[in-house]
């Protein structure tokens, strides 16, 4: 049996503004997809675009929320980064090498920046990521229940408990964003 590190698998970096534009992108097609589901010509077609705005929600508000966050409390950042989770102990092993390899925004900052910010800052910004990948793309698909897309409620049902998990894992995670956050605030 295979060991996994911890250890983030990169695949690129880009630069802060093409990050920024890729993940708006991402974040304004979703908010397309949500509306399309009101014209949509069939409730599949209206139930696919509902989970593709989620899924679009899901990889494209994680790293510009740390972003957003972090430069609003003072926090300069190097380079976007596209890899796999940097959580991968979170995932059950049967699903864990997917999450390795998925294409996650993550985002780095400036040492010196980050050594100069409070403690309070560090963990608003830590914790704004992870709290975005789970209320955002579920707030997208409550929209859909709400315009009364079929499956919708069900899917809400899945997505409600995709949040939550994501937030307990997060919060457990010895390398989750809550728990950089926690050692921000004990000076750790």
């Amino acid at each position: 049996m295979a060991v996994t590190t911890t250890k983030r698998n990169v695949f690129a970096r880009l630069s802060i503004l093409s990050g920024n534009v890729l993940q708006a992108a991402g974040i304004l097609a979703a908010c397309f997809s949500v509306r399309a589901t009101r014209a949509a010509a069939s409730p599949a077609i209206a139930f696919s675009e509902m989970v593709l705005a989620w899924i679009l929600l899901y990889f494209s508000a994680h790293g510009i929320s740390h972003w957003m966050v972090g430069r609003a409390v003072g926090i300069d950042f190097r380079v976007y980064t596209i890899g796999g989770t940097g959580n991968p102990a979170a995932w059950p092993s049967g699903i864990r090498w997917i999450f390795e390899h998925l294409p996650f925004f993550g985002v780095q900052t400036e040492k010196g920046s980050m050594e100069k910010a409070s403690p309070r800052a560090k963990a608003v910004m830590w914790s704004a990521g992870v709290t975005s990948s789970a209320v955002v793309p579920t707030l997208s698909v409550f929209l859909a229940w709400r315009f009364g897309i079929p499956g919708s409620g069900w899917f809400l049902l899945f997505a409600l408990g995709w949040a939550v998990a994501t937030l307990a894992s997060n919060w457990t995670s010895r390398t989750g964003d809550y728990s950089k956050a926690r050692r921000a605030l004990s000076g750790a």
